[in-house]
C-alpha cells in the first residue's frame, strides 16, 4: 500500500461513462452526417442537424478540456495541454499545504478538537459495545494477528529492555524514602510488624531442636558434662517467645520504637545519603542483569500475550466476564461524570496537537515527497480513476447541454 493512498471509483466505472461520452459523440456525428443529407427534404431535419451539430462541438470541446487535465490529446504537444502531469511536484506541495494549514496546524487541530467528544463517544462505545457489530469484530480480528505475530522472546525481550532501560535510569532511593516516612507516619508499618513477629515466632517454635543442637555444639565439655547446656537452650528460647509476645501484645514496647527509630533513619539516608542511594542503585542493577528476572519477564509477557489472544478470539465471552464489566463502568464513568469526561477530552486534546506539532511538518513533507516520486503515469491513472467517471459526466453534459443551445440558436434563427 503506497503511503498516500487516493481513494478512487471502480475503474470499470470510469470506462463504462468513458465508453457511453463518447458513443453519444460519435452518435452525434452520425445524426448530423443524416441530417445534412435530408436538410432539403423536410424543415423539421434542421433542427436535428442544429441540435446535433451544436452537440458534436460541445462534445468534443469538452472531450479536449478533460483529456488536456491527463495527456495531449491525440498525442500533440498543444501548449497548457497534459496539465497533471507536468505540475505534479506543484500538486504535491500544493497539497501538502493544504493538510498543514488547514488540519495539520496546532492551532487549527485545538480549535476543531474543542468541538470532538471524545471521552464521550468512547463511554457510549464501552457502555453498549456493538458485540455483533464488523467495527468490534474486525478490531478484535486486528488485535488478534498483530498479537500472534509478534515474536514472543524478541518483542518479549525488547519491552524488557525497553523496562529496564527506564528502571536504570530512574533514581528510586528517595521515593522509597518518601513512602517509607509517609508509611510510618501513616502507623501503615505496624502490621507489617505483626506480621514479622508472628513469623518469627513461628521460625522458632519449628527450630526448636536446631537451638538446642547449636547451644549443645557451642558449649564447653564442662556444660556439656553436667547437662547445663539444655538449660540454657531452654532459656534461651523461652526468652525468645516472652520478648516475641511482649512485642505482639504492646505496640509501645521499647524494641518496637527502636525499630521505627531505626526505620526513620533509614528512610532519611535514602533521601539523602549518597552511598544509601548508589547501594540501592547497585541493588537494582543487579536484579535487572539476573538471568532468573530476565527468564521471569518473558513468562510472564508470554502468560499476559496467550490471555490477550484467548480473549479477542471470543470478544463477546471476554466482555461477559470482568473485563466486560470494568469496560461497562468505564464506559459508564466517561459518559456521566463531567469531570472524568472533560479531563479525558482534555489529554485527547493536548495529545492530538502534540502530535500535530511533533509530526504535522513530517506529515506534510511525506504527502509532497510522495507525489513528487510518482512518475506521470502512476498521478494520472490515480487522479483519472478517483474522478474519471465525473469527468465523461461533462463530456455527456456537454454534449446535451450544447445541443440544447445549438437547437435554441437554430429556433431563433428561423423565428426571426
Amino acid at each position: 500500500m503506497t503511503p498516500l493512498a487516493i481513494r478512487y471509483a471502480p475503474p470499470d466505472s470510469g470506462r463504462r461513462m468513458r465508453v457511453i461520452a463518447t458513443a453519444m459523440l460519435a452518435a452525434m456525428a452520425a445524426v448530423f452526417i443524416a441530417a445534412t443529407g435530408l436538410e432539403d427534404a423536410h424543415p423539421a431535419w434542421g433542427f436535428v442537424k442544429a441540435f446535433a451539430e451544436a452537440a458534436m462541438v460541445g462534445g468534443i470541446a469538452d472531450w479536449f478540456a478533460v483529456t488536456a487535465l491527463f495527456r495531449h490529446p491525440l498525442g500533440l504537444p498543444i501548449p497548457h495541454t497534459a496539465i497533471i502531469p507536468r505540475n505534479k511536484d506543484r500538486i504535491g506541495d500544493t497539497l501538502a499545504l493544504f493538510l498543514r494549514d488547514n488540519f495539520l496546524t496546532p492551532s487549527v487541530v485545538a480549535r476543531r478538537m474543542q468541538r470532538v467528544d471524545v471521552a464521550g463517544a468512547a463511554g457510549r462505545f464501552l457502555a453498549e459495545p456493538p458485540q455483533q457489530g464488523r467495527l468490534w469484530r474486525g478490531a478484535a480480528r486486528m488485535l488478534e494477528n498483530m498479537l500472534e505475530a509478534l515474536d514472543p522472546e524478541r518483542f518479549g525481550t525488547m519491552v524488557k529492555g525497553v523496562l529496564a532501560n527506564r528502571l536504570r535510569a530512574f533514581d528510586a532511593a528517595p521515593l522509597l524514602g518518601e513512602a517509607l516516612d509517609a508509611a510510618i507516619a501513616e502507623d501503615r508499618h505496624v502490621p507489617l510488624l505483626d506480621e514479622l513477629v508472628i513469623a518469627i515466632a513461628r521460625l522458632v517454635n519449628n527450630n526448636e531442636d536446631l537451638i538446642r543442637q547449636m547451644v549443645h555444639d557451642r558449649s564447653g565439655s564442662i556444660l556439656r558434662w553436667t547437662g547445663l547446656d539444655t538449660t540454657v537452650a531452654d532459656k534461651i528460647i523461652d526468652a525468645i517467645d516472652r520478648l516475641l509476645t511482649e512485642l505482639a501484645a504492646d505496640p509501645a514496647h521499647p524494641l518496637r520504637r527502636k525499630i521505627e527509630e531505626q526505620l526513620r533513619d533509614l528512610a532519611e539516608k535514602l533521601r539523602s545519603d549518597p552511598e544509601m542511594r548508589q547501594r540501592v542503585m547497585d541493588l537494582k542493577a543487579a536484579l535487572l542483569d539476573n538471568p532468573a528476572v530476565e527468564q521471569w519477564w518473558l513468562g510472564v509477557w508470554e502468560r499476559m500475550r496467550t490471555g490477550l489472544i484467548a480473549r479477542v478470539r471470543d470478544p463477546e465471552g471476554a466482555l461477559a466476564g470482568e473485563v466486560g464489566t470494568m469496560l461497562r463502568e468505564l464506559g459508564e464513568a466517561l459518559e456521566h461524570n463531567d469531570r472524568f469526561r472533560r479531563g479525558i477530552n482534555r489529554f485527547a486534546r493536548r495529545a492530538i496537537v502534540g502530535i500535530a506539532a511533533d509530526y504535522g511538518d513530517g506529515i506534510v513533507r511525506l504527502v509532497s515527497d510522495t507525489v513528487k516520486k510518482w512518475d506521470a503515469g502512476t498521478i494520472t491513472a490515480r487522479l483519472e480513476s478517483a474522478v474519471g467517471k465525473d469527468l465523461q459526466y461533462i463530456r455527456i453534459n456537454g454534449t446535451v447541454v450544447g445541443g440544447l443551445v445549438g437547437l435554441l440558436i437554430h429556433t431563433i434563427e428561423v423565428t426571426l
